[in-house]
């Protein structure tokens, strides 16, 4: 094959590539609760099927606790969220799990899972402060931002593909550093600003979600205060978190909203009263 026609050869294969991305693009936008364009490729039933694995071999790797005075206080903070999920509102459809673990961390994934870790105890104080993390965690869930970070990757894979087409396979130290600098730019440039933007997301919609569920809105605050004690955390910019100062501000400008939502909420009779 002469050399003309193994370019030609190779552009082919590298504009067939980008068309197929411009494609999905095109096809998968949407749009999140909080009104931000979105890029989602994958169904959510799939989605609910890979959540189901992942939490299945998260059940596999980390031990479930034995205090069930712990896991019924989680529990009973989780089950007053879960009907101001839209989607799926019946408690007795979700899973809840508290796993043995030091870390100060929970998680929800598609297929209506929730894991706690008995280390978030150590810093969420009562069951507004845990409903605030819950809350966030549930917000993911509900604005799809798995399907998002999974999209992203497929799509970020894709382009690194026409890259390596046009770059050729040749044995080449510099084409290996071109391909590890458009890695390296994709993941400080797309990857992680996005998700930075699905944590402040998450924080805003977990805000709401606590409020219409009785939980005082005013505690997430004091949530992230005594979170910020947890150890030092790395600069923002290089981070899938928003500061800590960052944090507090956008929660402590969407309060007044959540105040209200809270208020109607007591006025309805929603007032959890989960204990440890």
């Amino acid at each position: 094959m002469n050399f003309l026609k193994y370019n030609m050869l190779k552009s082919a294969a590298a504009i067939k590539l980008l068309i197929a991305v411009i494609i999905a693009v095109t096809a998968s936008c949407a749009t999140s609760p909080e009104g931000r364009t979105q890029f989602k490729l994958i169904p959510d039933d799939q989605m609910n099927a890979m959540g189901v694995q992942s939490f299945e071999q998260i059940k596999q790797q980390t031990p479930i606790t034995k205090d069930q005075k712990v896991t019924q206080y989680v529990i009973c903070i989780a089950n007053s969220i879960i009907p101001q999920v839209a989607e799926n509102p019946n408690p007795e459809l979700w899973e809840i799990q508290v796993f043995e673990d030091e870390q100060a961390n929970a998680f929800a994934l598609p297929g209506y899972k929730i894991g706690v870790y008995t280390g978030l105890l150590k810093y969420a104080k009562n069951q507004d402060q845990v409903a605030t993390v819950i809350g966030h965690e549930v917000a993911h869930v509900i604005a799809k931002h798995g399907n998002e970070r999974v999209s992203s990757q497929m799509a970020t894979q894709a382009g690194l593909d026409v890259a390596a087409v046009l770059l050729g396979n040749e044995d080449n130290s510099n084409n290996a550093m071109i391909l590890a600098g458009l890695g390296l730019g994709v993941q400080y440039g797309i990857t992680l600003p996005f998700s930075r933007s699905h944590e402040s997301e998450a924080d805003l919609i977990g805000l709401d979600l606590m409020a219409k569920s009785g939980f005082n809105p005013e505690e997430s605050v004091t949530l992230w205060e005594n979170m910020s004690q947890a150890g030092s955390s790395p600069p923002e910019f290089m981070s899938t978190h928003p500061s800590g100062d960052t944090r507090i501000k956008q929660l402590r400008e969407r309060i007044p909203k959540a105040r209200l939502e809270y208020q109607q909420a007591m006025k309805n009779g929603h007032r959890p009263a989960c204990k440890l």
